[in-house]
C-alpha cells in the first residue's frame, strides 16, 4: 500500500510495524490503513530548551515529572518524514474515526508531521494535508508547529558548483572540514548485500546507532536491533549504505534510500570521538550530494535534526504541523496558550532568515 505523503519505500514503514521502537505498540487504522502507535510521550520533548531546563529545576521534578509523560495515541510513524495517509478515507472521516476509537482510552491523541504545502509532495498530497488540518481544528484538536525538514534541490552540475553558491566564510569552513576526506575510506553498499547476514556486523552498526541516540538531547523512539537487521537485509528497499573507515576501523555509517528520484537520508551511526575528528557530518553531506549527482537524482532529503548545521551546509527547509487532541478541556486551553513555546525550529528559522536579510 502506497500512502499519501510518502517519501520513503513501502518496506521501511512495514519494518516499523513489524519491529516497532522500544516500548511502542503499533497497529493500522481500520479502513484507511494509516499506521498508529502508542507510547508514553514526554510533553516537554519539543519545548523550548531554556524553558525545559527551568522546569527541570522545580523541586521534586524527578517525582512529579512522570505526570508529564501520558500514554499517547499517535497517527504516523517515526520512520517517515510525514504522516502516511490514505485517500480511501476523507480527511474528516479519518479524524472522527481516530477520536471515536481512541479518545476515551488516551488523554492525548496526536496526528504527527502533517505537511504544510511541501515542495516535496504532489498537489493532491498537500490538498489532503490541508483538509486534514482543517478537520482537526473543527474537531477541537490544537495546532502545534512541527520541525524543519531539510532538503536540497539537485540543480547544480557539481559539488564545487554547489559550494560556490554559499557565502565565502561558509566555503572556507566547509573546505577545511572536507580535507578529512583524504584520511577516510568511503564505501557504498546496497541493502540486501550478503555482508549484512553477519550478525557481528549488525551488532557493530547498532552500537554506532546507540552512540548517536544516547548523546541526543531528545530521546523518544529507540529503534531496535531487529529493525536495523531487517532494513539492512532487505534488497527491495533500494537502500544505500555509506560506510566511513579510518585505518580500517568503521567510524560511521549513513543509511539512505533512493525513492521517487530522491535520496532520502535516514539513519546515521558514529564512533566518538573519531567521527567528530574526521568531520563526518560535513563529509557525508557532500558524499550524499555526489551520489545524487552521479545517479541523476533530483533531490536530497536530509531529515529533521540539526537545522542550524544543515542551514550552514546549504539546505532549504519545509515545515510540518502536529494536531493534538487533549481530552481534558482545561489542559487543551493551556496548550493553546503555550503552543508558541513548542516551536523552537520555527523561531530559529525566522531568526536565521532575519540575519541573512541583514547581511
Amino acid at each position: 500500500m502506497h500512502f499519501l505523503n510518502q517519501l520513503e519505500p513501502n518496506g521501511l514503514i512495514q519494518h516499523f510495524l513489524d519491529h516497532p521502537p522500544q516500548d511502542f505498540k503499533v497497529l493500522q487504522q481500520e479502513k484507511s490503513g494509516a499506521p498508529l502507535f502508542f507510547a508514553h510521550f514526554d510533553l516537554l520533548t519539543t519545548l523550548d530548551l531554556s524553558l525545559r531546563q527551568k522546569i527541570a529545576k522545580i523541586p521534586f521534578y524527578r517525582y512529579w515529572s512522570q505526570l508529564l509523560k501520558p500514554y499517547t495515541c499517535f497517527m504516523g510513524t517515526t520512520v517517515s518524514e510525514y504522516v502516511p495517509l490514505s485517500k480511501s478515507v476523507s480527511a474528516s472521516d479519518l479524524v472522527l474515526q481516530m477520536k471515536d476509537q481512541h479518545a476515551a482510552h488516551f488523554p492525548f491523541l496526536i496526528i504527527k508531521d502533517i505537511p504544510q504545502q511541501s515542495p516535496l509532495l504532489t498537489a493532491q498530497d498537500n490538498d489532503y494535508a490541508a483538509n486534514l488540518m482543517s478537520a482537526c481544528i473543527g474537531a477541537k484538536f490544537v495546532r502545534v508547529e512541527g520541525q524543519a525538514l531539510a532538503w536540497v534541490k539537485i540543480d547544480f552540475d557539481s559539488t564545487a558548483d554547489y559550494l560556490n553558491r554559499l557565502s565565502s566564510s561558509r566555503r572556507r569552513n566547509i573546505r577545511r572540514k572536507l580535507r578529512s576526506r583524504q584520511d577516510l575510506t568511503v564505501d557504498c553498499i546496497q541493502s540486501g548485500d550478503r555482508q549484512f547476514l553477519d550478525s557481528d556486523l549488525i551488532d557493530e552498526y547498532y552500537r554506532l546507532y546507540l552512540n548517536v541516540y544516547e548523546q541526543s538531547e531528545i530521546h523518544f523512539d529507540l529503534l531496535s536491533r531487529d529493525f536495523f537487521e531487517a532494513v539492512l537485509q532487505d534488497s527491495q528497499l533500494n537502500g544505500v549504505i555509506f560506510t566511513y573507515r579510518k585505518s580500517g576501523q568503521l567510524i560511521a555509517f549513513n543509511i539512505c534510500f533512493v525513492e521517487n528520484n530522491t535520496l532520502v537520508d535516514k539513519y546515521i551511526g558514529l564512533l566518538y570521538p573519531e567521527a567528530r575528528q574526521c568531520n563526518i557530518y560535513t563529509v557525508s553531506w557532500f558524499e550524499n550530494l555526489q551520489y545524487a549527482l552521479d545517479h541523476g537524482l533530483t533531490r536530497y532529503i536530509a531529515g529533521w535534526t540539526d537545522p542550524e548545521i544543515k542551514a550552514e551546509l546549504g539546505a532549504q527547509f519545509t515545515w510540518t504541523q502536529h494536531a493534538v487532541f487533549i481530552r481534558n478541556p482545561l489542559l487543551r486551553g493551556l496548550l493553546n496558550a503555550l503552543s508558541s513555546y513548542f516551536e523552537g525550529d520555527r523561531q530559529w528559522f525566522e531568526h536565521h532568515e532575519l540575519l541573512i536579510a541583514q547581511k
